[in-house]
C-alpha cells in the first residue's frame, strides 16, 4: 500500500490510499482520502471524488465520474456469501452519485454488473448479481434486491424498492416511490405500491428513434395484453400468430414468455 504522504501524480491527492495491486492509469484523477484495494482496474479518464471506496475486485470503464462518498466492490449483503473471490464491473462513461452502494457477486454468478452510459443517482443501491444495461438511470435511493436485471434504456424513480430476480425491460419506466415485486415489460410505465401498469413510455421510444410502425405495432400489443379480455397467454399466442411482427414486438413477446415472477399490469 502507498505511503499517503506521497502524492503518485498531480491527478492522485496525497492522501489517497491505493493498493499495490490496484492498476490506476495515469490519466486518472483521485481526490482526497479515497481507498483503492486489490484486483481494482479503472479505466482511462476516469474521475474519483473524495471519501470514495473501491474495496476489491472491481473494474470500472473508461470516462466514469464516481461522485464522493460512493462505495463499490464491497462483499455481498448475502447470508450465504462465504468470502468467495467475487467481482463487479462497471462500463464505460457511467456516473455514480454520492453515497451509491455497488456490491460484488456471490458465487452464483460471480458478478455484478452495470454497463456504458448508465446513470446511478446519489443513495442508489445496486445488488449483488444484479445486471444493469445499458443507458440505465437509477434515480435517487432506488433499492435493489439481488439478482436484479435491467435492460437496456430504462429508467427506474426515486426511492422504489426491486424485489429480488425481478426483471424490468427496455425503454421501460419505473414511478417513483414504488414497491416492485414483479417483472416490466419492455416498453410500459408501471408506478405505485405494489406497481400496476398506466401506458406506454410513447415519449421515450420517441426520443430514442423508434419508426411510426414499431411505435404502432408496440401499441398494438400493449392494448392486447394489458387492456382485453385476454389473459396473458391468450394475447401472446395470438400476436405470436401474426407474420408481421418488428424486431420490437418479438422481443417483448420472448421477455413475457421468459418471465418467472409474472409481468406487472
Amino acid at each position: 500500500m502507498t505511503d499517503p504522504s506521497v502524492a503518485i501524480s498531480e491527478a492522485i491527492h496525497a492522501t489517497a490510499i491505493l493498493h499495490a495491486d490496484a492498476r490506476i492509469p495515469d490519466s486518472v484523477s483521485v481526490g482526497p482520502y479515497s481507498i483503492i484495494g486489490p484486483g481494482v482496474v479503472i479505466g482511462e479518464r476516469t474521475t474519483i471524488d473524495s471519501h470514495v471506496l473501491i474495496e476489491q475486485d472491481t473494474t470500472v470503464g473508461d470516462d466514469c465520474r464516481i461522485f464522493k462518498g460512493a462505495v463499490l466492490g464491497t462483499d455481498p449483503q448475502d447470508l450465504k456469501y462465504a468470502g468467495e473471490q467475487t467481482s463487479l464491473v462497471v462500463g464505460n462513461r457511467t456516473t455514480i452519485r454520492e453515497y451509491a452502494t455497488l456490491n460484488r457477486g456471490t458465487i452464483d454468478s460471480g458478478t455484478t454488473v452495470v454497463g456504458d452510459d448508465c446513470l446511478i443517482m446519489a443513495y442508489a443501491h445496486v445488488s449483488h448479481d444484479s445486471h444493469v444495461g445499458n443507458h440505465v438511470i437509477l434515480a435517487n435511493a432506488v433499492n435493489m434486491g439481488g439478482h436484479v436485471t435491467i435492460d437496456d434504456w430504462a429508467i427506474v424513480g426515486g426511492v422504489t424498492a426491486v424485489h429480488q430476480f425481478v426483471r424490468i425491460g427496455s425503454h421501460s419506466f419505473v414511478g417513483g416511490g414504488s414497491r416492485l415485486p414483479q417483472d416490466v415489460a419492455p416498453y410500459v410505465m408501471v408506478a405505485g405500491s405494489p406497481c400496476e401498469a398506466y401506458g406506454l413510455n410513447v415519449v421515450g421510444l420517441r426520443r430514442r428513434g423508434f419508426r411510426r410502425d414499431a411505435i404502432r405495432q408496440i401499441k398494438d400489443a400493449y392494448r392486447l395484453i394489458f387492456q382485453s379480455e385476454l389473459n396473458v397467454s391468450q394475447a401472446l399466442d395470438e400476436l405470436s400468430a401474426r407474420d408481421d411482427l418488428t424486431p420490437e414486438v418479438d422481443y417483448m413477446i420472448e421477455f413475457i414468455r421468459a418471465s418467472n415472477r409474472g409481468i406487472t399490469k
